[in-house]
């Protein structure tokens, strides 16, 4: 076994690891951080296929933007995690059946996938020299072209998934304060500022300030 099939095995192991606890981690904090950690050992795997286009994407695009967001909104949700775990064990029937039909799904594609069919052809360019092919012009020709409709689907999906995170951090709570900006706008200049008239309660400040005058001087005659 050389060392580029050695570390394959290892960055592959971190990955089912990290990918486990993303699942079993009872802290969403800590599943975060874990899926994290699967995301680096997946773009390590893809360095081996010499695809650092992709690597490059799944860390900047992925762990820099996507699981930082997610990360802020599960900090900034404040889930109470007793209440999530009562309703695990009546739940887990039907997830024990999604999974176990995303687990055949990916089986038969896998077992097809290693079926010792035809190899892929290679098309070769006439006149075009080995180190002018580029993996990020192939990529993007192909995805623009021919997956430019599962693209559309999935900026939408995203998209929906950022106003939703937005919609869910900025629910109606109880402790927190906010203003309405509609009532901000619609308010007029005779609103911000009312000058009340109100009865006095004291004596005038004139008076005391003589009475005070006043004493000193008694107290100088007499002495």
């Amino acid at each position: 076994m050389d060392v580029k099939a050695g570390l394959f095995y290892i960055f592959s192991a971190v990955l089912l690891f990290a990918a486990f606890r993303v699942i079993t981690a009872r802290n969403p904090v800590h599943a975060a951080l874990f899926l994290v950690l699967a995301f680096f050992q997946a773009a390590m795997v893809w360095m081996l296929l010499k695809a650092e286009f992709l690597a490059i994407v799944l860390v900047l695009v992925y762990v820099g933007a996507v699981m930082v967001l997610f990360l802020f909104v599960v900090m900034m949700l404040d889930i109470n995690l007793d209440s999530i775990r009562q309703g695990f064990w009546r739940h887990f029937p039907l997830a024990a059946t999604v999974g176990a039909l995303i687990a055949l799904e990916m089986a038969a594609v896998l077992m097809g996938g290693f079926g010792g069919g035809e190899p892929p052809r290679v098309t070769v360019v006439l006149g075009q020299a080995p180190g002018q092919f580029s993996n990020t012009r192939e990529l993007g020709t192909l995805l623009y072209t021919q997956y430019l409709y599962p693209l559309e689907i999935a900026s939408v999906l995203l998209l929906v998934a950022i106003i939703a995170a937005i919609a869910l951090t900025l629910r109606e709570r109880k402790d927190s304060k906010a203003i309405s900006s509609s009532e901000q706008i619609r308010v007029q200049a005779r609103d911000r500022v009312q000058v009340l008239k109100m009865t006095a309660t004291q004596p005038a400040i004139a008076v005391e300030q003589g009475a005070d005058a006043a004493a000193p001087a008694d107290t100088e005659k007499k002495a």
